[in-house]
């Protein structure tokens, strides 16, 4: 049985944007372009309304070719339990309240029972002084939470 992993936005849009002037960027858009042409397959990939709302967002062409991607994924629910743990990662600061939408992104995941959540959101959710808390308060809440990572740390030797 694959494993489970929830695509967090800063994914859809590495995979869909332009290359990027910025080396840093562009290193990471290559990274997650490898990744998904040769890892996406060993996983079951899930989203949520809320991805999609934030990959319709901005530039319609880029909109559309993000969303293009998306459309045939999974959605897991925003329920009233991911609705607390949220909340509970932005109360007890574990998550910054101006990042509410990446507590959600982190209870849907754990909520939901996935392995993995996959994101280059190293501020506020693939932050290693961030994992330690995200981990205990998910738990805390009676769930297990996913291993949050970015692309390169699922890549094979």
């Amino acid at each position: 049985m694959p494993k489970t992993l929830y695509l967090e936005n800063t994914i859809v849009s590495y995979l869909t944007a332009k290359p990027s002037r910025d080396v840093h960027v562009r290193v990471h858009q290559e990274t997650t372009r490898l990744w998904w042409r040769t890892r996406r397959k060993e996983f079951q990939v899930f989203v949520s309304p809320l991805v999609l709302e934030e990959a319709a967002a901005g530039d319609q062409i880029a909109a559309r070719r993000r969303t293009r991607l998306l459309r045939r994924l999974p959605q897991l629910a925003i329920t009233d339990s991911v609705s607390r743990i949220a909340e509970t990662l932005v109360d007890r600061g574990a998550i910054p309240r101006v990042a509410e939408v990446d507590a959600v992104h982190v209870a849907l995941a754990a909520v939901h029972g996935l392995d993995y959540l996959l994101t280059w959101n190293c501020k506020h959710i693939a932050n290693a002084t961030k994992r330690v808390e995200i981990e205990e308060l998910c738990r805390e809440q009676g769930f297990e939470p996913p291993v949050i990572c970015t692309p390169e740390e699922l890549m094979e030797d």
